[in-house]
This record gives structure tokens, C-alpha cells and sequence, in this order.
């Protein structure tokens, strides 16, 4: 009796998330474009990519969202800049949307959006910079800070689709971050890694910047609470945060002290991963990834092989 009822609270979370999918496409206050339009127009990397399989998974998508941030966090300019100078605060809900959005086109959209979308988000960094309580100034133009940016945000969706949804290969993470190349020059992340050991070479040289935060465990208990999912799926959303500690490469775990406690227990792990599973096989008709294919002349579950 208990494995029904947990099966059938699985469902009605699942149902939920189908829900939160719809609700974030419909978002009155996010102006989203018709990823199926201009007919033919190719995007920044191909429907056969990695980058379109990892993309359409919307679970994976929020934990290697969080896992990233978390990593991010790590370098003190970067925490500053995006604390200091975002919405984050006020409207976390808003703010995820407007990311993901952002990542959205630049995964599915048509080559001449994402670079007009690239280029806006160029234009509105080129505001941000400060000063740290130690004196050392910042800018978000930095190179160094949208490498790291740029890096952390492609591991995070990498491993948590590898960890949860279904697991990618070294080779699949080197065709990955290659993949990555031509939008990280467009966003300036010069020094973005293109193959697996360039990130992990990357992660180690960074590892003398990091510090840790208050501010990261501020980040933790505002994903914890902001209503990202509609209930009974948002009692979930917990869940989801702590998969997205248990990515965040341990060293970086280690300074930031996020310790193992607040990283999955052993009875979420398998409802995270039946969500994320879920996640690979729901396809919803107005998601970008399936307007893309259509885009392209491509069947709409093209990247649904196994429904």
C-alpha cells in the first residue's frame, strides 16, 4: 500500500511539473519568441548535438541551474556582481525564467535571435561592476568572471542530466563543451573550456579564488521556498536543491561548506531521477525544442526517440 501511495503522489507531481512547463511558456511578464519561426534558419549548434538532448529535460535543467549558481557563488566577484545587481532577492521565480529563457535561445533559437539575444544581455552587463569589501574592483565584462560563468553553467546542466536523467559518456562531455564554443565567444567567455579536461583544469586553477558565504546559503533557502513549481510538485522542490548540492564538484562543496547533510538523502535520490526520466520522455508541443525541430523540418519529438 505505501508503494502506491508514493506512486501515485510520483504521478500527481509529475502531472504538476507538466503544469509548471506550460506556466513558464505562458509567463505574461517574459516576452518568449516563436522558436519555431524563420522556417529553416539554423541555430548556433544542430538538432544531432548534445547541447538539444540536455536542453529539452526540464528537471535537469532547474538542478544544474542551481548547481551552477552554487558554483559560481564560489569566486567573490562573481557573488557580488550578481547579488548586488539583480532581481534575485525580489523575484527569484522571475529571475529563473528570464535564465532559462536565455538559455533556451541560445540552445534552440534561431542563429539571428540568439545573437540578438547574446548581444542584449552584452549590452546590460557592461553596467554591472563595483567594488568588494576588500577593494578589489569587478566588472562583468571581465573575461575571467564570464569564463567562469560560462563554465559552471555548462557543467551544471552536463552533470545533472548525466547524474539523473541518463548517463553521458567523456566523450559525449568533450562533443558538449565544443558544442559550447561558438556561444561562449558571443558572450565573451573567452577562456570557456571546449573538452572535459580543459573544465577540469579550469576548476582547479580557479580553486585559489574561491570563498566562502553567508550569500550562498541565503541562495539555498530562496530556492528552497520560491514557488519555481505549482503544488504538490513544489514539495519536491527540495529535493531538487539538494540534488543540485550533491553535483557541485567537491572541493567547491568543501569551501563553501556545504556540508553532506544538505546534499540528497537515500530515499529522494530515486524520486529525483524518476522526475528527471520523466522529464526525457514528456513532450510538450510548445516547448522551444520541439518548435525547433519543427523549425527545421524535423519531427516534433525528433529528440524523443525512446517515447
Amino acid at each position: 500500500m505505501l508503494g502506491s501511495l508514493r506512486s501515485g503522489l510520483h504521478d500527481i507531481a509529475e502531472a504538476r511539473l507538466d503544469a509548471a512547463a506550460r506556466d513558464f511558456l505562458s509567463d505574461s511578464r517574459i516576452k518568449t519568441p516563436d522558436f519555431s519561426k524563420p522556417a529553416g534558419v539554423p541555430a548556433l549548434v544542430g538538432p544531432d548535438s548534445v547541447s538539444w538532448r540536455i536542453f529539452k529535460n526540464p528537471v535537469t535543467l532547474f538542478i544544474g541551474g542551481v548547481a551552477a549558481v552554487f558554483m559560481e557563488f564560489a569566486d567573490p566577484k562573481v557573488r557580488t556582481g550578481v547579488w548586488e545587481h539583480s532581481n534575485f532577492r525580489a523575484d527569484p521565480v522571475l529571475r529563473l525564467k528570464r535564465t532559462g529563457l536565455a538559455a533556451m535561445i541560445t540552445v534552440y533559437g534561431a542563429r539571428p535571435l540568439a545573437e540578438k539575444m547574446i548581444a542584449n544581455v552584452t549590452r546590460m552587463h557592461a553596467r554591472v561592476e563595483g567594488t568588494l569589501p576588500s577593494g578589489a574592483a569587478y566588472h562583468a565584462l571581465d573575461p575571467d568572471l564570464l569564463t567562469w560563468v560560462q563554465a559552471t553553467a555548462a557543467f551544471g546542466f552536463l552533470e545533472a542530466y548525466s547524474a539523473y536523467a541518463s548517463p553521458l559518456t567523456d566523450d559525449d562531455r568533450d562533443r558538449y563543451y565544443r558544442e559550447g564554443r561558438t556561444a561562449a565567444a558571443l558572450y565573451g567567455a573567452t577562456g570557456a573550456p571546449q573538452r572535459l579536461s580543459e573544465q577540469r583544469a579550469l576548476f582547479e586553477e580557479a580553486a585559489s579564488r574561491f570563498e566562502a558565504s553567508d550569500i550562498v546559503f541565503e541562495f539555498r533557502n530562496i530556492m528552497r521556498r520560491a514557488p519555481a513549481f505549482p503544488p504538490p510538485a513544489h514539495l519536491l522542490q527540495r529535493s531538487l536543491v539538494r540534488a543540485a548540492v550533491d553535483i557541485v564538484p567537491a572541493p567547491i562543496r568543501d569551501v563553501l561548506g556545504l556540508a553532506p547533510r544538505f546534499g540528497l538523502r537515500p530515499f529522494e535520490r530515486p524520486v529525483v531521477e524518476r522526475l528527471a526520466r520523466r522529464g526525457e520522455r514528456y513532450l510538450l508541443r510548445s516547448s522551444p525544442a520541439a518548435q525547433a525541430c519543427r523549425r527545421l523540418g524535423l519531427p516534433e519529438d525528433y529528440l524523443y526517440p525512446a517515447r
